[in-house]
């Protein structure tokens, strides 16, 4: 199975350590990229004032409900290029890759068009302050044209994760990522065009990222090869693809749409309140891409052994994970709650500014573990290709307590910390309703195999 050193065996062995392997590339490669994401943030904050750092970070929940539908119907093709790879169905692993680009491409283009066209509508509707709302319009439409390039890394690199690869995409964004830190100093502080330029620095940083990975699977000797001329979409892969990667991306969407209404309730506050939250936020990111590459060492791992129908290596690998996960995110937790004034100091001077954030980061950042228990199992129901449920079930646990916090608890109470309350209390509604059905699912797969052999 194993054909050169990037590959990872995830259906012989021992697991944690391989585990580890798979999760710690990805789990860098999303805290540098969030780290770069940061500087565009620090940059802004320090040399374009509060406004400015307020207006990019109005944009964070917008953004993330236009593009979290196609990325995670990318989840979709990891899991079944993983079963294909696993399986050592060649053809079929090919064919996958290239309608997966190709969903890519097209998906990027469509969200080039409709994000950079109805960005002034989405913000109004937020309630965003007038004395930021053009800034975070400009940052919008900027950020949105790079959007083809941002969606063919993602589904690249879903690929590349399928067979076990996350060192070359840690590589990839390093490279894009002092890219996007050069881009920003010479362009907000040497050539003031302040959030204009940190949109310009990471559109510029996706298509080096883009392209990296794009050349990494074409000069691959692998069943994941690409080759441009064989681009197409053929509806019994992407039916596949849809199957889990839709309700994926719909719950993305879903949990990012009850973010932008939780945004809204903190616009309330004013540009003092937003500019807190959006560093607080930007430190709660750090915890959850964490979190999240354990999530996808589940998805992958289970979703090979599940193809060749070992179901207590699938049971070992949810357990291992869930130790996993638990550690890191404890420690970057506590980390994050005992040094979050000094933390904050980095983002911005204000003193009103950091309150804020500590505020929020005092509720959320400790029980951080939760989100990444909540994660998991729903992770580990995709890799067995069952993604509906878990995506109800995450829609009413999490979209649903916080909505009703929000409109029928909040307006007694406002405070930015009642606000956040909102959080580990919908994570642990959330982990009680997907227990439940992964016991379900399970049961139901274990039926499935033993059939089939």
């Amino acid at each position: 199975m194993k054909t050169n050193k990037y590959e990872i065996d995830m259906c012989n062995g021992t697991i944690m350590d391989k585990l580890i392997s798979f999760s710690l590339p990805l789990m860098l490669s999303s805290i540098l990229q969030l780290m770069f994401n940061a500087v565009d943030i620090i940059v802004v904050g320090r040399f374009s004032g509060s406004q400015a750092l307020a207006a990019v970070g109005s944009t964070t929940a917008l953004i993330n409900i236009f593009t979290n539908l196609f990325i995670g119907i990318s989840l979709g093709a990891n899991v079944l290029a993983a079963r294909y790879f696993a399986a050592g169905r060649d053809k079929e692993m090919s064919e996958a890759v290239h309608t997966a680009i190709t969903l890519a491409l097209i998906s990027g283009i469509i969200m080039a068009f409709v994000g950079a066209g109805a960005s002034r509508l989405a913000l109004q509707l937020m309630d965003t302050p007038g004395d930021v709302i053009d800034q975070s319009v400009t940052y919008m439409r900027i950020y949105f044209m790079g959007m083809p390039f941002f969606m063919l890394y993602n589904y690249g690199a879903a690929i590349l994760r399928a067979v076990g690869d996350t060192k070359r995409p840690l590589i990839f964004l390093i490279a894009a990522g002092l890219t996007n830190v050069v881009l920003d100093l010479l362009l907000v502080i040497v050539i003031p065009l302040g959030v204009a330029g940190v949109a310009v620095g990471t559109v510029a940083s996706q298509m080096i990222s883009c392209i990296l990975v794009l050349r990494c699977l074409y000069k691959s000797e692998g069943s994941y090869q690409l080759r441009f001329s064989k681009l197409t979409l053929k509806w019994s892969y992407l039916k596949r693809i849809f199957q889990v990667g839709i309700p994926a991306g719909i719950q993305s969407t879903v949990i990012n749409f009850s973010n932008a209404l939780l945004q809204s309730s903190v616009n309330s506050f004013g540009s003092t309140a937003m500019a807190g939250y959006t560093a607080a936020n930007n430190i709660l990111g750090f915890l959850y891409v964490a979190v999240n590459a354990v999530t996808q060492a589940c998805m992958s791992f289970t979703s090979q052994n599940y193809s060749v129908g070992k179901q207590k290596r699938m049971d070992r690998v949810l357990a291992d994970c869930m130790i996993l996960s638990v550690g890191v995110s404890v420690v970057l937790g506590v980390g994050a709650y005992v040094f979050g004034s000094q933390v904050l100091r980095i983002y911005t001077a204000d003193t009103e500014v950091i309150r804020c954030g500590l505020e929020i980061l005092s509720i959320t950042t400790v029980p951080y573990f939760l989100c990444g228990i909540m994660d998991l199992i729903p992770g580990a129901l995709r890799g067995m290709g069952h993604s509906a449920v878990p995506m109800i079930l995450s829609v009413i646990g999490t979209v649903g307590t916080r909505i009703l916090w929000i409109y029928a608890f909040f307006p007694q109470h406002r405070s930015l910390w009642f606000l956040f309350i909102s959080y580990p209390g919908s994570w642990i509604a959330t982990i009680v309703m997907q227990a439940v059905c992964f016991y379900f699912v399970r049961k139901h797969c274990a039926r499935q195999l033993e059939n089939a052999a």
